[in-house]
């Protein structure tokens, strides 16, 4: 879509609109393509890489440029860059119906990358392929929210494909460091934490090596640093606790 605004003869090419309704009024702005969904998610910083130009219109494709009165009244404020980023983040992106399902296609295979990514069979600990994942969605009706994140859309898809199959997310393998005098007492704090103990060592000091469920290693890490003050310590062995090969069904 190519746009001539009337007021300064800019001309506006491979526009994407996002267009917001306040107080009554309705609001557009100009952006790049593929641009906005990229801002959204924290991907792109630099708002003049995401707008073709600071202007907020009425009308981007008759170049209607908004009153500032309206803007004032509507958004408490006649700054155009704040506007901007108002409209970025709540307004709705204007796409064909052919546009809107290369998009949802392209987070569906985005999402179910990140479960094969991130899960295993918990029976062979094989990873699934991304073509089998897909293929599971599918069976499952798996509907793609395009205005949520693949990654939280990724957690969602393991909850239900649960109830279905056999899979889980890969364990991490950790090697935790403990205080002889705080060990034994931490030991039974952790344990409703930890999947597997694969290996303990009782000395000056308790190590041990074990899998825990990567939900959960933030509140291992805190339980540690605050119980030992400092003195304990959690290392990464592995962030994916994976057998060779694929998973098939």
């Amino acid at each position: 879509m190519s746009i001539f605004t009337p007021t300064n003869q800019i001309r506006l090419t491979n526009v994407a609109v996002v267009r917001m309704k306040k107080g009554g009024k309705r609001f557009e702005i100009a952006c790049y393509k593929n641009k906005v969904m990229s801002w959204r998610s924290g991907a792109e910083k630099d708002l003049d890489e995401v707008l073709q130009t600071h202007s907020v219109f009425v009308n981007v494709s008759k170049g209607q440029v908004a009153k500032k009165d309206d803007l004032t009244k509507s958004f408490g404020t006649d700054d155009l860059t704040e506007i901007c980023k108002q409209i970025l983040a709540k307004g709705e992106l204007q796409v064909s119906d052919k546009e809107r399902q290369s998009q949802l296609e392209t987070m569906f295979r985005d999402i179910a990358t990140i479960v094969a990514e991130k899960c295993v069979n918990p029976n062979t600990k094989r990873p699934y392929t991304v073509s089998l994942i897909e293929r599971a969605m599918k069976d499952i009706h798996y509907s793609v929210k395009a205005n949520k994140s693949t990654k939280q859309q990724a957690l969602e898809v393991i909850r239900q494909l649960k109830e279905t199959m056999e899979i889980q997310r890969a364990h991490m393998r950790l090697r935790l460091v403990l205080p002889a005098k705080e060990g034994k007492r931490l030991k039974e704090k952790l344990k409703p934490l930890l999947q597997v103990v694969e290996s303990e060592d009782f000395d000056e000091e308790l190590e041990m090596v074990c899998l825990v469920d990567p939900g959960c290693f933030r509140e291992i890490d805190e339980l540690i640093r605050c119980e030992t003050k400092g003195r304990g310590s959690l290392e990464v062995l592995s962030l994916k606790d994976v057998e060779e090969g694929d998973e098939k069904l």
